[in-house]
C-alpha cells in the first residue's frame, strides 16, 4: 500500500509544480507590468513631491523678493515725502506755536508781540534814546523777542521728549513681546508715560479714534515734535505695516540707536565746550571793556551816545559782532 501511495504523491507534487510553473509563466508578464506600473507611480509621486518642494521654495523666494521690493518702495516713498517736506518753507508760526505746546491763537500772539514792541520803544524813549532809535528797538523787540521765546520753548520741549522717548520705546518693546498689540502699546504710553511723550502719544491714539491708521497717526507726530528721531519712529511703523516683520526687534534697535545718538551728542558737547567758552568770552569782551572805560572815563564814552556818528559806530559794531557770533555759533554747533 505504501508502494502505491508514493508514486501517487510524487505525481501529485509534479502536477502541482507544473501547474505553479504554468501559472507563473502565464502571470509573469502581468506581474512585471504591475511592478513597472508601481515603479512609475512611485517615480511620478516623487516627481510631484519634488515639484511641490520646488514650488514652495520658489514661492518663498518670490515672497522674500516681493517683501524686499515692498520695503525698498516704502523707503523710497518715505524718502520722497521727506524731501518734499524739507523742500517746503519753514513751518508757519501757527505750527510753531503748536510745537511749543502753546494754546494761544495766532492773533493773540501778534497782539502780544506788538505790545512787547511798544513797551520796549517806550522804555527806550524814557532812557533818552531818539525817536528813530526807539522805533527801531520796538520793531526789533516785537519781531524778535516773542519768536525767540517760542523757539526756546520748542527746543526745551524737544529736549525733554528726547530724554524720555527711548524709555517709551523700551516699554513698547516689552509690551509687544508680552503679547499686546501695537495699539494697546501706544495707549499704554499715552496713559502712563511721562510728558511730553505722553501728550504726543495721546494725539496718536486720538487720531486713530477719528479714523486714521497707525502709520498716518505716527507720521503726523512730526508736525508737533520736529525731530529726526520721531521721523525714524514713523518710518519703522510704516515699514512694519506694509512689509511686516518683527516690530519689537525693530523698535528695540531704534531705542539703541537713539541712546547712542544721545551719547554722541553729549560727547560732542563736552569736546566743544572749550570753543563755546571762548565764544562767550569774545562776545562779552566788548561790553565789559566799554563798561570799564565808562566807569573810568564817562565823558570819553558818552560821545558815542550823544553824537550821531557815535550812533552809527555803535550800530556798525553791533552788526559786525552779530555776524561774528553767528559764524562762531555755526562753527561749534554740530548736527548729529
Amino acid at each position: 500500500m505504501f508502494g502505491i501511495g508514493l508514486p501517487v504523491l510524487a505525481l501529485a507534487a509534479l502536477v502541482a509544480i507544473s501547474a505553479s510553473a504554468l501559472a507563473y509563466g502565464v502571470m509573469y508578464s502581468r506581474i512585471e507590468s504591475e511592478k513597472k506600473t508601481e515603479g512609475r507611480v512611485r517615480r511620478v509621486s516623487a516627481a510631484e513631491t519634488d515639484r511641490v518642494k520646488v514650488k514652495a521654495a520658489r514661492d518663498r523666494v518670490n515672497e522674500m523678493s516681493k517683501r524686499r521690493k515692498s520695503v525698498q518702495d516704502s523707503l523710497k516713498e518715505l524718502e520722497k515725502k521727506q524731501q518734499e517736506k524739507s523742500a517746503k518753507a519753514a513751518p508757519s508760526m501757527k505750527a510753531r506755536l503748536a510745537q511749543a505746546n502753546l494754546t494761544i491763537s495766532l492773533a493773540k500772539f501778534y497782539v502780544f508781540s506788538a505790545l512787547f514792541g511798544l513797551f520796549a520803544a517806550f522804555v527806550a524813549l524814557i532812557l533818552g534814546a531818539g525817536l528813530a532809535i526807539a522805533a527801531g528797538i520796538g520793531v526789533i523787540v516785537a519781531a524778535g523777542l516773542p519768536r525767540w521765546l517760542v523757539n526756546f520753548l520748542i527746543k526745551r520741549r524737544c529736549k525733554k521728549f528726547l530724554e524720555e522717548f527711548p524709555n517709551a520705546l523700551d516699554i513698547m518693546v516689552r509690551s509687544i513681546k508680552s503679547g499686546l498689540p501695537l495699539n494697546d502699546a501706544l495707549r499704554l504710553i499715552a496713559n502712563d508715560g511721562q510728558e511730553p511723550v505722553k501728550s504726543e502719544f495721546r494725539r496718536v491714539v486720538e487720531s486713530q479714534q477719528v479714523g486714521l491708521s497707525v502709520t498716518e497717526a505716527c507720521a503726523r507726530m512730526i508736525n508737533h515734535m520736529p525731530l529726526s528721531e520721531v521721523n525714524f519712529f514713523a518710518i519703522v511703523i510704516g515699514i512694519q505695516a506694509q512689509a511686516g516683520g518683527n516690530l519689537s526687534e525693530a523698535l528695540g534697535n531704534l531705542s539703541k540707536v537713539l541712546r547712542e545718538r544721545k551719547k554722541m551728542k553729549a560727547k560732542v558737547n563736552a569736546l566743544s565746550m572749550e570753543a563755546k567758552a571762548s565764544a562767550w568770552i569774545i562776545g562779552a569782551l566788548p561790553f565789559i571793556v566799554s563798561t570799564l572805560v565808562y566807569l573810568t572815563s564817562p565823558d570819553y564814552m558818552m560821545i558815542l551816545f550823544t553824537d550821531q556818528r557815535g550812533h552809527l559806530i555803535i550800530g556798525a559794531g553791533l552788526v559786525w559782532m552779530s555776524i561774528g557770533i553767528l559764524m562762531m555759533r555755526n562753527m561749534i554747533n554740530f548736527d548729529i
